[in-house]
């Protein structure tokens, strides 16, 4: 079974039903939102935002025996960062009892 996805399109359909704005307005207030998140992180901010999670940069260490998982070639992998999320407490309780066999609600249904 495919997974299905919520999409920024979906949620500016819903924030739009939700509270009239224009979806431009909503779009645009996303896309600013997203684009404040990417630049702390390039700032190697943490972002909490309570109730939901923390966004940071963590480092990880190069190593001078890596392997390409496809070709299984020796490789050196230089030290980079990579964007992690942990998620709250509130979140982490909300959605504690979803399982596989468990029947997902989607505004898309």
């Amino acid at each position: 079974m495919a997974v299905k996805k919520y999409t920024k399109a979906d949620v500016v359909d819903s924030l739009y039903q939700k509270t009239g704005m224009s979806r431009k307005e909503i779009r645009t207030i996303i896309d600013l939102f997203i684009d404040e998140i990417k630049d702390a992180l390039m700032r190697k901010l943490v972002i909490e935002l309570r109730g939901f999670g923390t966004f940071e940069v963590k480092v990880r260490r190069g190593r001078s025996k890596a392997r390409n998982p496809r070709t299984g070639e020796a490789i050196a992998s230089h030290s980079h960062g990579i964007a992690a999320f942990r998620p709250g407490r509130e979140l982490k309780q909300d959605v504690w009892n979803i399982t596989d066999e468990s029947k997902l609600s989607t505004k898309n249904d």
